[in-house]
């Protein structure tokens, strides 16, 4: 059976909103153009990774026994992959690296009625089209809308596994309806700050800072939380202060320092609950790719233990 595009969107999660292609590839975005636009004016760096296919996935029901669709990927930040998880276990990975920039994926699946979660590409920007299944279908249902504010690795640079980036792992125990803005290089910047058309997120979850540490004012950050709560009211908020980083020599001091100003500028709104980073990550080199960016490994506990942050605080 074959899914038009309009019927693949009610299975395509992640995407706040999409643009087809002349020859029918399915675009999934998670800014809207006013917000693009300002990025490619600002970093070319930023413009890059904005439509990424970051936090991305094909999530349905069925009995069906297999699946498939064309793929084209369009810019690549890093080879990380696409990955099946069948019932909550992951069935099947293919690396971006042994992937040609266009081909078609088919996926096996097993017999029986049973949930799907297909992982697009993190930190790369994949379009989609020529969607295929076997036997009916429905969507899953998600929990509360979530935005998801941060940088590089929020986005999911790191882990070079699309399923293993925190958000992911966070997000198959909270069942969140996400929107990922994470993006590589990020800071606190109001000036992407909008309202998003119709779309308004129960809840919001931040993770930014570890770019601007050494800042010498608070200004900005200031100024983004101010414009965030004025935009968002009452809608509760997690920021999470920046994990521990080993690869700036001597620069601890100066990186808690800026957590604590960080957590006095949050502590200011009562809709603002604040995570420690610094408890999420073990503070050794064996769960980071460079230091920075936690691996497979050091997102796998950030994502957890984010969960249990959550689940204490009520958010």
């Amino acid at each position: 059976m074959k899914v038009s595009n309009n019927d693949l969107k009610k299975i395509y999660w992640g995407a706040l909103r999409f643009e087809e292609t002349e020859d029918g590839y399915l675009q999934g975005f998670q800014y809207m153009k006013e917000q693009q636009d300002y990025f490619e004016r600002v970093s070319d760096f930023w413009f890059e990774r904005c439509s990424a296919t970051t936090a991305k996935t094909l999530e349905f029901k069925t009995s069906a026994t297999k699946f498939s669709f064309d793929y084209r990927i369009i810019w690549k930040g890093s080879e990380d992959s696409v990955e099946l998880f069948v019932d909550g276990v992951a069935t099947d990975i293919r690396y971006v690296k042994d992937l040609k920039d266009e081909g078609r994926l088919e996926f096996e699946l097993p017999a029986g009625e049973k949930t799907v979660l297909l992982y697009l590409v993190a930190d790369a920007t994949m379009q989609i089209r020529n969607f295929e299944i076997d036997a009916e279908y429905e969507p899953v249902v998600k929990k509360e809308k979530v935005l998801w504010l941060g940088d590089s690795i929020t986005q999911g640079y790191g882990p070079l596994r699309s399923a293993h980036t925190y958000v992911s792992v966070a997000n198959r125990l909270l069942n969140y309806d996400i929107i990922n803005q994470g993006i590589g290089g990020y800071v606190y910047d109001k000036n992407v700050l909008m309202k998003m058309g119709d779309y308004m997120p129960d809840k919001i979850i931040i993770a930014m800072g570890t770019n601007q540490f050494g800042t010498e004012t608070m200004k900005d950050i200031e100024e983004y939380y101010e414009l965030l709560t004025e935009i968002y009211k009452d809608t509760p908020i997690l920021a999470v202060t920046p994990l521990w980083r080993g690869d700036v020599e001597g620069g601890e001091p100066t990186l808690i320092s800026f957590c604590e100003k960080l957590k006095a500028i949050c502590e200011k709104y009562e809709n603002v609950t604040v995570v420690d980073g610094f408890k999420l990550v073990p503070h050794l080199e064996e769960y980071y790719l460079d230091k920075l960016h936690p691996n497979c490994l050091g997102g796998e506990i950030y994502g957890r233990n984010l969960v249990l942050e959550i689940e204490k605080a009520g958010f």
